[in-house]
């Protein structure tokens, strides 16, 4: 993406210029990139940058005026929004399997809860999942990560989903849809300082 100063010899300018350039503005500012057809992939790193971005913008509206302020300096530092620093940086940590922190910088202080009870009921389609949390101290959600084979080694690739939450539970995700096949699951809280909790073993779950 380059930015632009006057484009088209005008002083501003949206659209696709034969099929092949995109004009637009991201906060004030013009820019061009290729014109690229939309898509909708979902490879597991996509579906896991995706997981994580919903929770981070579901999150964000919850988060206290003071705490939000934390991300002031970081983003005039580089001039975007207080909410942008909030997402990039967040992002930056997951995409490393570092949780998500409310304020910046992460203290990653709290004690790691675990998944204390949880039931996994195979259906059409479909498998519902129902997970309760330890406690509810520094709570903020719980990641729930799947494949087709045993995940020995979680990362956040295969994360799916992020239940927002900040009670013990029970919690409850139903996961469609699915081609018929047998499924592996895996699930973890996720606190309000970055730190991710104890993950749970593997266990399976046959969709019909």
């Amino acid at each position: 993406m380059a930015r632009v100063q006057g484009p088209l010899f005008s002083q501003d300018a949206s659209g696709t210029v034969a099929g092949t350039l995109t004009y637009s503005k991201w906060k004030g500012r013009n820019y061009v990139r290729n014109r690229v057809d939309p898509a909708n992939p979902k490879t597991a790193k996509q579906t896991g940058v995706r997981a994580m971005m919903q929770f981070l913008a579901q999150t964000w509206a919850t988060i206290a005026a003071e705490v939000q302020a934390t991300w002031v300096e970081l983003a005039d530092s580089r001039q975007i929004s207080a909410f942008n620093a909030f997402v990039s940086n967040n992002l930056s940590r997951w995409q490393n399997f570092l949780g998500p922190s409310q304020a910046n910088p992460a203290a990653e202080t709290s004690t790691p809860l675990t998944i204390s009870a949880h039931t996994y009921t195979g259906g059409s389609k479909q498998v519902t999942l129902s997970l309760t949390a330890s406690g509810n101290t520094a709570l903020q959600g719980i990641a729930i990560f799947r494949d087709t084979a045993e995940i020995t080694t979680t990362d956040w690739t295969k994360c799916i989903h992020i239940i927002q939450c900040t009670t013990a539970g029970p919690h409850v995700f139903v996961d469609s849809p699915l081609d018929a096949g047998t499924y592996h699951y895996r699930a973890c809280t996720v606190q309000t300082d970055g730190v991710l909790g104890t993950i749970l073993a593997d266990a399976s779950v046959v969709a019909t």
